[in-house]
């Protein structure tokens, strides 16, 4: 009678659990990143711990400012590289990309209790891994013990069926459900993402999904596992470890919310919060200053395809920047072997090296005093990206794309 999330629990502690049920529950995965990994270093020291209950299951990744901009942030990465040699856990380095692209590629299984100091941990849920953010004692703890303890969370159940009309995409969809849901509609739930738009799709876009339902104020976002993931698993030499994860049929569910792809049509969220929805008649026309295409939510092959589809042959708007950022190294090198880069290049685009780039505001893309940025990230809170008295519109690759052309923001039918 489970849900995805309460199975995944049960599965791991060994027993049946129920929603509100507090369980301590075994970690296969802690990360943390160079932002949150230098406190969660200092609260293992503060602890005492010599050694790490499972240091190969441990990572800290270098990716929210990188290369360093500044002294004290390279200082932050030194801590890292030191602390990972001698308890011998995993560091991933300036330039393999971003610690959620890079736990979906290379670490997280189907079942697997994933923590992270970084609310988008949830991403993984797209393999079927209860992945969750925490704060960095929390992860100290984690990688200290090997273990957390867990409220099991209700499960709201996002039931999406139709096909997608032309121009509209995961990232659309995404945004309409949070608008719908609200920035806190729900708080320490699961969001379980379910019907035939969604058994559809390609791990891409159901990476999507689950990165963002941390912006309905979700503990994690869930997707059942099926022949997609499968394939996913073998592409990244991890097809030995996929099992099928899915809710029990008579599962229950603290609500359920029902959407009709075909009637979704692009959207954005405008400034300055991401349940603040708009259909793009709405705001389309709004001068732009800045285009971002990239991050843990849309800085994947596909998305890449999407606005290279987009922008191939034409050239971006004299008045914008065109930043892009892959999410991987390997999501870099098949955009290059593919000619992707070279279009999106040809086309005005600055190409950054694999990691968050301009996403947090520390580098490589801090806006100007009354500037407007569209973005395919994940957040558009005031001072996001580095300045407080600039706006963010958030969007997707195709938005984007069709806005760094015509210089303001545009509905991306226009050009597909």
């Amino acid at each position: 009678m489970g849900t995805i999330a309460e199975n995944i629990i049960s599965a791991k502690v060994g027993k049946k659990v129920a929603p509100g049920d507090i369980v301590i529950t075994p970690v296969d995965v802690a990360m943390a990143q160079d932002g949150t990994g230098p406190l969660a270093v200092k609260k293992i020291s503060d602890l005492g711990v010599k050694k790490l209950a499972k240091p190969g299951s441990c990572i800290f990744f270098i990716d929210h400012a990188t290369p360093a901009p500044r002294a004290e942030l390279s200082s932050s990465h030194k801590i890292l590289r030191n602390f990972s040699k001698k308890f011998g856990m995993k560091l991933s380095e300036v330039g393999e990309g971003i610690c959620h692209e890079l736990l979906v590629e290379n670490y997280v299984n189907p079942g697997d209790i994933v923590v992270g100091a970084d609310s988008h941990t949830c991403t993984s849920g797209a393999l079927g891994a209860f992945a969750t953010g925490m704060g960095s004692t929390d992860i100290a703890v984690a990688m200290s013990l090997g273990k957390t303890w867990l409220r099991v969370p209700e499960t709201f159940r996002i039931d999406v069926d139709g096909k997608f009309r032309k121009g509209v995409y995961a990232k659309d969809l995404i945004l309409s459900v949070i608008g719908k849901i609200g920035a806190d509609g729900a708080n320490y739930m699961a969001l379980e993402f379910c019907g035939d738009t969604i058994k559809k799709m390609s791990m891409d876009s159901k990476f999507t999904l689950t990165n963002m339902a941390v912006e309905a104020g979700a503990k994690t976002g869930l997707i059942a596992t099926d022949e997609t993931t499968k394939k996913f698993m073998k592409k990244y030499g991890r097809v030995k470890n996929f099992k099928i994860i899915k809710a029990d049929k008579n599962a229950k569910y603290e609500k359920t919310i029902k959407f009709d792809a075909e009637k979704i049509g692009p959207v954005v969220a405008a400034p300055h919060t991401v349940d603040n929805v708009k259909k793009i008649s709405r705001v389309e026309g709004t001068k732009i200053n800045q285009v971002f295409i990239g991050t843990c939510t849309n800085g994947r092959l596909e998305d890449l395809h999407i606005a290279a589809k987009i922008l191939k042959g034409k050239k971006v708007h004299p008045d914008v920047r065109l930043i892009v950022g892959p999410a991987s190294k390997k999501v870099y090198l098949d955009a290059i072997s593919d000619g992707t880069m070279q279009i999106l290049t040809n086309s005005g685009a600055f190409i950054l090296g694999p990691g968050c780039g301009p996403c947090v505001g520390i580098h490589q893309g801090v806006l100007a005093d009354n500037e407007v940025c569209l973005s395919t990230a994940n957040r558009n809170f005031k001072g996001r990206m580095g300045n407080p008295n600039a706006e963010i519109y958030l969007a997707s690759p195709a938005t984007a794309a069709a806005s760094a052309i015509t210089g303001k923001i545009t509905d991306p039918r226009r050009f597909i």
